[in-house]
């Protein structure tokens, strides 16, 4: 039995505390709003993000980041990745250890730095011995909770750790896998967001079956291409945190970026999608990052950038989908 900090108490941090707490682990899940927390304390409800799951009596929630931290065995970071810094810094500031295992399940690249979450963690957490683990797949956090069975990629470029982790995790409703390449899980569960972004416009527009067939397919190969640059390696995005992922957040009622470019293809506008959403979709600031990083290692993603033009350029789906579509003739080459 471990003891394990949640940091995060949206949709994903609760769903996994729920996970841990049936592999008979102690979780003490922390929330950044007080009174977000009293009200899950209080009522055993997560009803801001994640309705009619209750939450077991045995589950400690708070607001004192110090109870979520000290003394653990590992934590979990479930925020968003705009948010990942600052939770960085300031549990390094109440850590009460020179070594600490960080479990990152957050899917999205800094805009500013455009860092992958394991770089800010080591730059944020450097003076520590710290252990890095990515832990990435298909795996939306409403079925998790319901425990419908789901697999997923714990990455780790020390295998003890990651092996850590899987034992956490693993139970007969949430198989862990685990691998070596962080990087490329950690860029499969960031930029799947861009291409289903992509995909739900596509389905607000009323496109088809083929043509998000074949958006998908593209979709994997530019995220391949970029990954592959940026040290990753070819394979890892044919595996749960490249393909799985990017099949269920284009395809499922419960992908948040899937519904911001729906919502965007029926004729919104990108901030009044936004304005309407309670939880994050990481893709509309991955969109900017992965733009930048394409730039940067001189990496031809034709989707991310019609992506880029329609939610910040006010290009419309239907001119972007034709832009696709009329490039020059290609030999089809994936990734």
């Amino acid at each position: 039995m471990a003891a394990i900090g949640i940091i995060g108490s949206g949709s994903w941090g609760t769903a996994l505390a729920l996970t841990l707490l049936k592999n008979r682990h102690r979780v003490v899940l922390y929330g950044r709003q007080a009174m977000h927390v009293e009200e899950m304390r209080r009522n055993r409800y997560n009803v801001k993000y994640l309705p009619g799951i209750r939450l077991p009596e045995e589950l400690e929630i708070t607001h004192d980041l110090e109870k979520a931290v000290r003394k653990k065995d590992f934590l979990v970071f479930a925020v968003p990745s705009h948010a990942f810094r600052q939770a960085a810094q300031q549990v390094s500031d109440v850590l009460d250890s020179s070594s600490v295992l960080i479990v990152s399940v957050t899917k999205g690249i800094e805009n500013e730095t455009l860092m992958r979450m394991e770089e800010i963690t080591l730059q944020v957490l450097g003076d520590r011995d710290v252990e890095f683990v990515a832990l990435s797949g298909p795996s939306h956090a409403e079925e998790v909770a319901r425990d419908i069975p789901t697999a997923v990629v714990v990455a780790a470029r020390d295998p003890g750790a990651a092996q850590i982790v899987q034992k956490a995790f693993m139970n007969p409703q949430f198989r862990v896998y685990s691998h070596h390449d962080v990087t490329g899980v950690e860029l499969g569960g960031a930029l799947k967001n861009v291409i289903a972004v992509a995909a739900g416009i596509c389905d607000g527009v009323g496109f088809g079956d083929n043509t998000k067939a074949a958006l998908i397919t593209r979709g994997l190969a530019e995220i391949t291409r970029l990954g592959v640059a940026m040290g990753a390696e070819k394979l890892t995005f044919a595996g749960l945190s490249g393909m799985g992922d990017l099949i269920v957040t284009c395809m499922s009622k419960y992908s948040r970026n899937r519904f911001v470019g729906e919502q965007i293809g029926k004729g919104k506008t990108l901030q009044q999608v936004l304005d309407e959403m309670v939880m994050v979709a990481e893709g509309v600031r991955t969109t900017k990052s992965a733009c930048a990083l394409a730039e940067k290692y001189q990496i031809e993603m034709p989707i991310t950038e019609k992506v880029y033009q329609v939610l910040f350029e006010k290009k419309s789906a239907r001119e972007a989908v034709t832009a696709l579509m009329t490039r020059e003739a290609k030999v089809e080459n994936w990734g």
